[in-house]
């Protein structure tokens, strides 16, 4: 049986002053932002402190203090209208840091959450020393090489086989823990068809830098034509190929003295 495809229209790119759409497209919305408010306040600090350092340059005539209205140590100065410029930047940061800490927290919020279940692929993941085993939604299994389509939430379980790892797309912004005995979950949405490479990021063993799988994202029509000579019948090849990769990997572990 075939899922149904769902086409991209239905994955919005965003929505409203929160970013909706890919890993990649969210988390690089929020360096965005992050890259601008850090740029504008550093101008604005920057520019007033140096409108100050020429305003009171020395020889101006504006920087001249009389002994007697100089500040003794410990008196707070009374000058500056009482405080305004004091309230007005400590109150405007607030505003900033608030606003900032909100709207990131709803954006980590949509990415911790995910698509819905009804828009999602879901796939399950294992990690083994030392390689990575993907299970379909119709029980085909294959070994380093994890196919989905374009344009369409790939929810992934993910737990291990035997010691902890880490799986983790660089390029689709997608990375969680495998844990022994326990499952853990993540998604990822890849715009276009390509291949991308997943790696474990948790030190694992001898052969952990070689603990890596392909993947191969699809066009939806020639995924749908993939998915639909898959069965849990035909996962023997896949599987007698694991048992070889898990033999060769398992060369690499290092040997234990009695």
């Amino acid at each position: 049986m075939v899922t149904e495809l769902v086409p991209a229209a239905a994955f919005p790119l965003q929505s409203g002053l929160v970013p909706r759409g890919t890993r990649t497209f969210v988390f690089e919305s929020i360096f965005e932002v992050f890259l601008l408010l850090g740029t504008l306040v550093g101008v604005v600090v920057v520019g007033y402190m140096l409108y100050n350092a020429y305003k009171y340059r020395s020889g101006s005539g504006n920087g001249h203090i009389d002994d007697e209205d100089r500040l003794v140590l410990g008196e707070l100065p009374s000058g500056s209208g009482g405080g305004r410029k004091l309230f007005t930047s400590f109150f405007m940061s607030m505003i900033i840091v608030v606003s900032l800490v909100s709207w990131t927290y709803l954006t980590l919020l949509y990415v911790e959450e995910g698509p819905s279940d009804a828009e999602s692929l879901d796939v399950e993941v294992e990690g083994y020393q030392f390689g990575w085993r993907f299970t379909y939604p119709n029980g085909h299994t294959t070994d380093g090489v994890l196919r989905v389509p374009a344009d369409r939430p790939v929810q992934l379980t993910i737990t291990t086989a035997d010691v902890f790892h880490n799986f983790g797309i660089t390029e689709l912004r997608v990375k969680s823990d495998a844990i022994p005995g326990q499952e853990t979950e993540t998604w990822f949405t890849a715009d276009e068809p390509g291949t991308y490479t997943a790696q474990c990021y948790e030190l694992c063993g001898a052969g952990h830098s070689y603990m890596s799988a392909e993947v191969i994202v699809m066009p939806p029509d020639e995924y749908e034509a993939w998915y639909a000579n898959t069965t849990a019948d035909n996962a023997t090849a896949s599987e007698s190929s694991a048992d070889e990769s898990v033999a060769a990997k398992s060369s690499l572990r290092p040997a234990v003295v009695p």
